[in-house]
């Protein structure tokens, strides 16, 4: 992808009270997963998914749930029936959903912010950088993670429930871009999964993954990452390298 994407002007923007300079800013806006992305909560939705699909007479090793978290409940089911040569009905999907939903509020309380998120997030919001959440999770699941992370309620948060499809279809991240009044090609999509990514690139995003939601730097970038970092703390240290100078 063109690297020029990362010097493009903006619109002005307001968030967290800040305005931007509008055009002539030359720092791009950020839209940021969530799960694996800034909170560590991967691997409690992979065992709340086990849960689910062994409650519906399913068992698959934890690396085949793994590697199809980040996208949504819905494709996610069908994924997984397919590659087992299994049907399923649209009210199974709904009730494994479900189940999932209820086993990961049961260990939410174990997730924890991802190294250097919350520092990550207060650094951008100093120096006026536009940025979002956009989670294929739904607003229920995900409350307990914004909180911990102190995503306030002028923070743009976009969830599975308010758009028609979830990852790898671009809707989520081109709504954050709409609610921050910015061009998403003049956007960052920062994501672990190859399905953040594939997402991005729909979009015409550029994207950034961390190896920290479990998928490896190969895989990252064949999915159309820019750069890939280890977490969020990493990403910090490095953001004069995607256009984010944080000293003159």
């Amino acid at each position: 992808m063109d690297k020029s994407q990362l010097t493009r002007t903006f619109a002005p923007f307001e968030q967290n009270g800040r305005r931007s300079a509008g055009l002539g800013c030359l720092r791009p806006a950020f839209l940021f997963d969530l799960d694996g992305t800034l909170v560590d909560s991967v691997y409690q939705h992979v065992l709340a998914w086990r849960d689910a699909l062994e409650a519906n007479g399913v068992e698959l090793a934890v690396w085949r749930i793994h590697r199809r978290i980040g996208m949504s409940g819905g494709l996610f089911v069908n994924a997984l029936f397919r590659e087992i040569g299994r049907q399923v009905t649209p009210e199974q999907v709904e009730g494994m959903q479900r189940l999932h939903k209820e086993a990961f509020l049961r260990v939410a309380h174990q997730v924890r912010p991802l190294p250097g998120a919350r520092e990550l997030l207060a650094t951008l919001t100093a120096q006026g950088v536009p940025w979002a959440i956009a989670t294929s999770g739904r607003r229920e699941a995900a409350q307990p993670a914004l909180d911990m992370l102190g995503v306030g309620p002028d923070v743009v948060v976009v969830t599975r429930d308010q758009v028609p499809h979830a990852k790898p279809d671009p809707d989520l991240f081109l709504a954050a871009a709409e609610r921050l009044l910015v061009d998403i090609t003049h956007s960052i999509v920062v994501g672990d999964s190859v399905w953040d990514l594939l997402a991005a690139q729909r979009a015409r995003a550029l994207g950034v993954g961390l190896l920290s939601g479990g998928y490896g730097e190969d895989e990252l970038q064949r999915a159309g990452a820019y750069r890939v970092y280890a977490d969020p703390a990493d990403l910090l240290r490095h953001l004069d390298e995607v256009g984010v100078r944080t000293t003159d």
